[in-house]
């Protein structure tokens, strides 16, 4: 009888923590994995628009060095390198304007100047310009490219250009000359593609990523410019 009457009570003593302490903890269990299945693709998000902006801004910077190599050399950069060299290097021109083209009596002044004497040069109007008359002078002026381009970005690193912040990958970079409506044009495109930009991060939801970027004809990154489809040099996130 004695045995069981511990038997029962060992029983009811267990159905007890089982209510009282195991079901709660299970409870708050799967909450929890319940609640970390709902974040995980919403932190997921957060982190890539994180990355993104990062890359975004690197490769506006190439877009910009690219865009001042061909007002040079009439041409995009294939590489990275040759662009870092042009910026470290390199000068482009710079056009300085001395007077007003809304003041209509420099206009015509520098009109009636440049009819006499056709051959006058911008240093000569200068000095003219510095004895008193009202002239309108455009002066082309070379300039070192690293004194011009990125003055206002006190981090900004040439160096870091070639790489895709967060794994260290290289940037993919080319460039062509392309017939375009029987007209030579030159073209570049900049990638990051998110296996790299994402790197670390969740590795199936960045694959869901690039399913559903392939299955809509979109880039699976980060793209500007393009030598396939002219686009005036535009980032895909535009």
């Amino acid at each position: 009888m004695w045995g069981f009457l511990q038997n029962k009570i060992k029983l009811t003593i267990m159905k007890k923590v089982l209510t009282i302490v195991i079901l709660p903890i299970l409870i708050i269990g799967l909450a929890y994995l319940l609640v970390a299945s709902i974040m995980k693709p919403v932190d997921f998000q957060k982190e890539q628009k994180q990355r993104e902006a990062v890359g975004i801004e690197r490769l506006k910077d190439i877009r910009t060095l690219q865009e001042a190599f061909k007002s040079v050399y009439g041409r995009f950069s294939p590489t990275i390198d040759s662009l870092k060299d042009f910026y470290n290097n390199g000068k482009i021109k710079v056009v300085m304007q001395i007077g007003s083209m809304d003041d209509s009596v420099a206009v015509a002044n520098t009109e009636a100047l440049k009819k006499r004497n056709p051959r006058i040069t911008p240093e000569q109007m200068m000095e003219l310009y510095r004895q008193g008359q009202s002239l309108v002078i455009r002066i082309d002026n070379e300039i070192p490219v690293k004194d011009t381009l990125f003055n206002g970005r006190p981090n900004f690193n040439i160096d870091s250009l070639a790489f895709i912040p967060f794994s260290g990958d290289s940037v993919i970079m080319a460039a062509v000359i392309s017939k375009v409506s029987g007209v030579n044009v030159p073209l570049f495109e900049a990638c990051m593609p998110y296996k790299s930009l994402l790197k670390g991060m969740d590795n199936q939801l960045r694959i869901n990523l690039d399913a559903d970027r392939k299955d809509t004809d979109r880039y699976p990154g980060l793209m500007v410019g393009s030598i396939t489809t002219p686009n005036n040099n535009a980032g895909n996130w535009e």
